[in-house]
């Protein structure tokens, strides 16, 4: 029999992500260039649109008098506290509406009605309610980031093949077994889907509530810059949050990698 030589899929794995990489970072330094042509070009004021090398300089000078990890760590710790929040509770419900009809029937209809809807329009309610602190940034967090969730969870659970639950029950596993055993670790995809979509929900919910709130944070300070006319805050305001959504979603892709690396998606050279 002849000997499958391995190497050469795993080379062209490897040269189409170097590929994939190096066409991403052309096509960043080609988009900071033309921003900074352009705003020294004359076509508009600095105002309008500070030179990129000017607001690269506002975000080191930030770095170094410790204003950007400041607001960079408060802005994190709201959108991660309210992500685990509604990741934990998420599955939760979800979970609780697959197994119960009467649970279901209750937050069914709340879940569609909710989930299409603009969570934010709530946030005087919640300012009245909790106030202007952690408490009611994280709660407008949660209250967003829960839906796709438990959506993705309920969907996850449907999903699940029945030959694995009858399988499961016929080797003599329980209830319980067969849900933390069999359901959950084959519906896991769909509901790392979910966190998926909702860890960047959190993020952008942070920051809105942080402009409309004020106080510390990356969004708190954008609005502190714009009420002083500062353009480059402004923009540097923008970059600091860009890169930190950036961190936020590749760190989930990658522990999706690695809590599904017996499943056949991590042997898809797509999801590399």
């Amino acid at each position: 029999m002849a000997n499958v030589d391995h190497t050469e899929p795993l080379a062209t794995r490897a040269l189409n992500a170097a590929g994939r990489l190096s066409l991403q970072l052309a096509l960043i330094v080609a988009l900071m260039v033309a921003w900074e042509v352009f705003a020294r070009s004359g076509a508009v004021t600095m105002f309008v649109l500070p030179p990129l090398s000017l607001v690269l300089e506002r975000i080191w000078n930030d770095a170094i008098g410790g204003e950007l990890w400041l607001n960079t760590g408060v802005t994190l710790y709201r959108a991660i506290a309210g992500f685990l929040i509604a990741s934990v509770a998420g599955v939760a419900l979800g979970m609780a509406m697959s197994r119960s009809k009467i649970i279901s029937w209750f937050f069914d209809p709340i879940i569609s009605v909710g989930f299409p809807m603009p969570k934010i329009a709530f946030l005087p309610v919640i300012i009245l309610w909790l106030g202007l602190y952690d408490i009611s940034k994280i709660s407008m967090i949660v209250f967003d980031a829960i839906f796709p969730v438990v959506t993705a969870t309920i969907v996850g659970i449907q999903g699940v093949e029945k030959e694995l639950i009858w399988s499961a029950r016929n080797m003599g596993a329980k209830d319980r077994e067969v849900m933390w055993q069999v359901i959950l670790p084959a519906a896991l995809p769909q509901i790392l889907t979910g966190l998926q979509v909702a860890l960047p929900i959190a993020l952008i919910v942070a920051v809105v509530c942080e402009m409309a709130m004020g106080g510390y944070g990356l969004g708190g300070a954008m609005m502190t810059s714009s009420r002083f006319a500062d353009s480059r805050g402004v923009f540097a305001g923008i970059i600091e949050i860009a890169i930190a959504g950036y961190v936020l979603v590749k760190a989930m892709s990658v522990l999706r990698r690695r809590l599904l690396v017996w499943h056949q998606e991590a042997n898809d050279p797509t999801t590399a």
